[in-house]
């Protein structure tokens, strides 16, 4: 069954209800199943859009899918003279039903991605100079300009923030983490939390972010504990409408044949995967989505050095996983340090975390101290002087000034890990080819992660600027228009947030824009179109 404009929201959440039960304290038990015998053409939802991942990038979508649209202030001048005239030529408006491109234009930011900075710079005016201006835009709840969604999420809202290391500070002001139409002080005041400084801990922003859902009224949007296995395309005879069937095989040209020969034409989405009940039991799902949006992070999965060893039980690839491990003792009274591969902030942390517990490391990474690209080359240091105790550390403790390994800290810059042995030994190499051999108590890799797009077909390789190549956050983003945030190697699949390229919180939110006022574009000539009786919706049949 298709969503059709005269469906009110109601019946379709109704819908969703009936396929994902009322709530996670409710058992499940039934969803929609598509058996082998079943065609895909006897489906019974098709959703306009399916949003997999509910961290901020998925928060944001639904916020502004759920018909909220941010206007100029009456009050408000932006800093930036050549923009708030642009502002002001349309201020009747709403942000969203405005040209992005035409008010993007020469603005520069800490994104690639122009509605990022667009939106960054309405919400937080001349932030990288470091004023702390209140944001020109106030917010409306239009019902009128609701896009029916579901947003499906491993855990709770919030996604990967219930995860992080509890102990650490963000790197990023909490304002920079708050989402459009709650102001996190505000949040963090009305919970009588002591913020000592700017920047807080994950677990304020991961509370932050659930409590943004309820109090936003996006609830019926969400769906906890669900897991993707499958993304797939369907195709559709032409000359037979009344069967489908999938072939994710089929290039773009065979899609074009001579005449004479049957085409196909790209349908719907097929998203397929599983919700974990309350017993722990898996209960399948199938649906059908006219657009799928791609809000996951890169948080799936660590980055791996690939080299000999490395599956060993010793070798960890998380903070989480090596927090358990002093948490349980298991480090207390080693004499071997701990071994810390990586240059970046969660390396540092790491760093600091067995500094704190008294924990001996043994820290390697491949570049130079001094080399510009360092992360901790641009923090300054009053903002963040645990890091630049760390890069300190990098820089004057390294193992050709101190002889010996089993001081506090120990660093090895321009050095490779060539292969873990069983016996807790590391083999090193330098950039001069010099081997050293290391023993530790226990190895922590973190050189970064990368998105799991393994639902995808060939894992989403052929949709990143590098084609055939794995999806990673800065070398092979997902190529996207930089407009609608929709691939441009495949209709009607959107991405935004650090599969993009976009990092930061604060620059995600340009994702969720680009996104809904392509949407909106699209419902509306649909919805026209349905009215004059020359269409009707784009769901299987």
């Amino acid at each position: 069954r298709t969503y059709s404009g005269t469906e009110t929201e109601g019946q379709l959440l109704n819908s969703f209800v009936q396929y994902f039960g009322d709530s996670l304290g409710k058992k499940i038990k039934r969803m929609p199943l598509i058996e082998e015998t079943v065609l895909p053409g006897d489906s019974l939802l098709t959703l306009p859009v399916v949003i997999i991942g509910n961290g901020p990038s998925g928060i944001c979508l639904s916020y502004l899918l759920s018909g909220y649209r941010p206007y100029l202030s009456p009050e408000a001048i932006h800093p930036n003279p050549i923009l708030h005239t642009k502002l002001e030529e349309a201020r009747h408006l709403s942000i969203v039903d405005q040209d992005l491109e035409y008010l993007s234009e020469g603005l520069e930011g800490r994104s690639s991605n122009p509605v990022a900075v667009l939106f960054d710079t309405l919400l937080h005016p001349d932030a990288d100079f470091g004023y702390d201006y209140p944001p020109v835009l106030h917010w409306k709840l239009e019902q009128h300009n609701y896009i029916p969604h579901i947003v499906l999420g491993k855990g709770p809202p919030g996604g990967a923030w219930h995860s992080m290391e509890g102990s650490m500070l963000t790197i990023s002001f909490g304002d920079w983490m708050e989402l459009p139409g709650l102001s996190f002080k505000e949040w963090a005041a009305s919970k009588r939390r002591n913020r000592k400084s700017d920047r807080v801990m994950p677990e304020e922003i991961a509370c932050y972010y659930k409590h943004y859902v309820k109090v936003m009224g996006l609830q019926k949007n969400f769906r906890d504990n669900v897991y993707i296995t499958s993304v797939s395309r369907l195709y559709r005879e032409k000359d037979d409408e009344g069967r489908s069937h999938q072939n994710e095989d089929i290039s773009t040209e065979h899609l074009e044949m001579e005449d004479g020969q049957k085409s196909l034409i790209k349908r719907n989405w097929e998203v397929r995967g599983y919700q974990r009940a309350t017993d722990g039991s898996h209960v399948p799902f199938c649906l059908f989505a006219e657009n799928v949006a791609l809000a996951t992070g890169t948080f799936d999965s660590p980055g791996r050095l690939q080299v000999e060893g490395e599956d060993f039980p010793f070798v960890l690839h998380s903070m989480s996983d090596f927090g358990a491990a002093i948490s349980k003792g298991k480090l207390r009274g080693k004499a071997d340090p701990v071994l810390i591969v990586g240059a970046g902030l969660t390396a540092a942390d790491a760093v600091l975390c067995a500094y704190n517990n008294n924990i001996p490391v043994v820290h390697v990474f491949r570049r130079r101290v001094t080399d510009t690209s360092l992360i901790f080359k641009q923090l300054p240091k009053k903002l963040y002087p645990e890091y630049h105790k760390v890069y300190h550390m990098m820089c004057t403790q390294s193992h050709t000034v101190d002889s010996n390994q089993h001081s506090a800290y120990t660093s090895f810059p321009e050095h490779n890990v060539l292969s873990f042995k069983p016996e807790m030994k590391c083999v090193l190499q330098s950039a001069s080819g010099l081997k050293k051999i290391l023993k530790f108590s226990v190895a922590l890799v973190l050189i970064g992660s990368h998105p799991n797009l393994f639902f995808l077909k060939d894992q989403g390789h052929s949709i990143g600027h590098h084609s055939n190549q794995p999806i990673t956050c800065k070398g092979n983003p997902i190529e996207i228009d930089p407009y609608t945030y929709e691939c441009t190697k495949e209709a009607n699949l959107f991405a935004l947030g650090p599969l993009v390229g976009d990092n930061f919180v604060r620059f995600l939110k340009g994702g969720a824009l680009g996104i809904a006022r392509c949407l909106a574009i699209r419902q509306k000539k649909k919805h026209e179109l349905i009215e004059s009786g020359d269409g009707g919706g784009d769901g299987v049949p």
